[in-house]
C-alpha cells in the first residue's frame, strides 16, 4: 500500500479493501500507447492469492487493448463506488462521498485453459454471485483472458 497525502480517508484493512472492490462494478484498466494514455472501462474477477490480489478481464482475442498489453506488462486500475453528493449552502461547502482503489500491476494473457476457466468463473461470480460454471474448449478459443498481478495498491473512503 502507498502512503497518500489524505491519511484520514486512506483504507488499510485488506478486508475492507476487498469488501469495497466486490461492491464495484466497473473496473478502469490504464495502458500505455506511445503517444497517450489508453483506458478501457471494463467488467472483472477478483481474488487474493497467496502471492496478492488478482484481478481478471476478459475481451476480443484481437485489437488495441490486447495489443498494447503485449507491447507493455503495465498497467494502471481504478475503480470506485458508494458515490453520494452532499450540498452545501454554498458552493465550495458541497461535499463528495465516495470509495476508491487505485494502483498498478503486471498484466498478461493468460494461456493455460484451467486459469481460463477459473479467470472466467471469478468474473461471472463477480457480477452474478455464482460460481458454478462450465466453458467448453471452443468458447474459451474465443475469448482472451488477462491477469493483472497488483504490485501496488491504494484505497481511500470519504464518508
Amino acid at each position: 500500500m502507498r502512503a497518500m497525502r489524505r491519511s484520514d480517508r486512506s483504507v488499510q484493512d485488506p478486508a475492507q479493501i476487498d469488501q469495497i472492490i466486490r461492491s464495484c462494478d466497473c473496473c478502469r484498466l490504464a495502458l500505455s500507447t506511445p503517444t497517450a494514455p489508453y483506458i478501457v472501462p471494463l467488467n472483472f474477477g477478483y481474488c487474493r492469492q497467496p502471492e496478492g490480489p488478482v484481478f481478471y478481464f476478459h475481451g476480443a482475442p484481437e485489437g488495441r487493448k490486447l495489443e498494447l498489453i503485449w507491447a507493455n506488462e503495465k498497467a494502471g486500475f481504478e475503480l470506485d463506488t458508494d458515490h453520494q453528493l452532499h450540498g452545501g449552502e454554498t458552493a465550495c461547502s458541497h461535499s463528495f462521498r465516495f470509495q476508491s482503489v487505485v494502483g498498478w500491476g503486471a498484466i498478461g494473457i493468460v494461456k493455460d485453459p484451467e486459469e481460463k476457466r477459473e479467470a472466467l468463473r471469478q468474473i461471472l461470480l463477480h457480477h452474478t454471485g455464482k460460481e458454478d460454471w462450465e466453458f467448453d474448449n471452443q468458447a474459451l478459443d474465443q475469448v482472451a483472458v488477462f491477469r493483472l498481478d497488483v504490485k501496488e495498491m491504494s484505497c481511500k473512503q470519504h464518508e
